[in-house]
């Protein structure tokens, strides 16, 4: 077992042990969180991201509700421990259906979600995330294309892999921790996250990550954890500008925004995750107007997100309050593939190098 392995079990292995000792001193065993509730999440203007707040909440047994939640709690720890310390690793998914064969049937999850969050609520007690825990989402798909150099920790050993010269057209696919990465060398300008596939391939199929000697990092939409880690300590460790490349709606806005500052569901690892620094590139409403793009109107819930953003810290700045007034404005969205309607090589030779240029990353 690794010196990382041994920490994360011992971390919840104390944890249980607080439950033992609270019984011994004749107390009612409880666990005490910070309120997962929007209203407890801080915008810390200091590191730039969002962070949970002073509020709290207690799991305790003095109720038959809270008496199950903590008795799951044990049988998972109890799973994560031996998981641990038999080097094995399992999917979230398969936590819910493992509890369907522990012998308490009260300790049995009822739903996904459930398990989701109690892996979350261990995570923050025990300041040790869920992926030092062997714990995987399903696959995110999510990719890498680019002049990196890297080596990475698998079943079989340790491999080395260049992000362009050893894999094919679809990219080297990012593990589930990428902290078992080491970067050995890389020839890369900046950092180039986009939301969709499509645009993925576009600019892999008109080599753009090689004429620029960007890495392109495929988000996936909503981006995976393993997604904005990997983003993060390339940005802090190599010295690399971010930049994000969305859709031109309020939902890709929030993408930039869990990229750049975190997320609420994740907040109590902003500081792990978020990378303040990374900027946007784009779709910006001010171009669906400059290159009279094809466009969607405005839904109500569209709308709605745009004057809710208005008001969220990560977006009360100058250039997003010019630009989501003119969006609402003008009524209308646009998709980063709207910019094929000036061809197919109009992002890369012209839109892409032209906002970079401006933005002084080029």
């Amino acid at each position: 077992m690794s010196t990382q392995d041994e920490r994360a079990r011992e971390q919840l292995i104390d944890l249980a042990a607080e439950f033992y000792d609270q019984f011994a001193r004749g107390e009612v065993p409880e666990m005490s969180l910070p309120t997962r509730t929007k209203s407890n999440i801080e915008y810390d203007e200091e590191s730039g991201v969002w962070v949970y707040g002073d509020r709290t909440s207690t799991r305790s047994a003095n109720s038959v509700r809270g008496a199950r939640k903590l008795l799951k709690a044990t049988y998972t720890i109890d799973f994560l421990a031996r998981q641990l310390e038999e080097g094995r690793s399992s999917t979230l998914r398969e936590l819910y259906y493992l509890s369907e064969s522990w012998d308490a049937d009260e300790a049995a999850f009822s739903d996904q979600d459930e398990s989701n969050q109690l892996i979350e609520d261990l995570e923050i007690v025990s300041e040790v995330t869920r992926e030092d825990f062997h714990m995987r989402p399903e696959e995110s798909g999510a990719t890498l294309m680019g002049p990196l150099e890297l080596r990475e920790q698998t079943r079989r050993g340790e491999r080395e892999i260049h992000c362009q010269k050893d894999v094919g057209e679809g990219g080297y696919q990012i593990p589930n921790n990428p902290d078992t990465i080491d970067f050995l060398d890389h020839d890369i300008d900046f950092i180039l996250c986009v939301e969709t596939g499509g645009m993925r391939d576009r600019l892999v199929e008109n080599g753009f990550d090689e004429e620029y000697n960007a890495l392109i990092v495929h988000l996936k939409g909503q981006p995976a954890r393993a997604t904005r880690r990997i983003t993060k300590r390339l940005h802090d460790e190599l010295d690399l500008p971010v930049v994000v490349f969305t859709d031109g709606d309020p939902w890709s806005y929030r993408i930039y925004g869990s990229v750049a500052y975190g997320s609420i569901k994740s907040a109590h690892l902003s500081e792990y995750l978020a990378t303040p620094e990374a900027r946007f590139v784009g779709i910006q409403p001010a171009d669906i107007v400059e290159y009279d793009l094809p466009t969607d109107p405005l839904a109500d819930s569209d709308v709605n997100a745009l004057e809710s953003e208005l008001e969220d810290p990560r977006f009360m700045t100058d250039y997003w309050e010019e630009q989501i007034e003119l969006q609402l404005d003008i009524g209308k969205k646009a998709e980063q593939q709207a910019l094929a309607s000036r061809g197919l090589d109009f992002v890369t030779d012209e839109y892409l190098p032209t906002r970079l240029s401006e933005m002084a990353v080029l």
